[in-house]
């Protein structure tokens, strides 16, 4: 997953450690985009030591739905 550029820009800002809540509040109070925030909702309730940290557990997420098949994609049985 590649984050966007306001996301990276937002991140960077970031005071660390920070929480998803942290996170999710700093996203809202700064405008970020609505993609962006669902994007952090998305993480563990824990504490994140740095960007790098956010940035893995995001692709790691993102890996995992591509490599899980969705229901509406599952072949039909005859």
């Amino acid at each position: 997953m590649h984050t966007s550029p306001a996301l990276d820009r937002f991140l960077r800002g970031m005071e660390y450690p920070a929480t998803r809540d942290d996170l999710l509040r700093e996203a809202a109070r700064d405008g970020l985009g609505p993609d962006d925030r669902a994007a952090l909702a998305q993480l563990p309730e824990q504490s994140f030591s740095a960007a790098w940290h956010i940035r893995y557990h995001l692709t790691r997420h993102a890996l995992a739905e591509e490599l899980v098949p969705s229901a509406s994609a599952a072949p039909v049985a005859a």
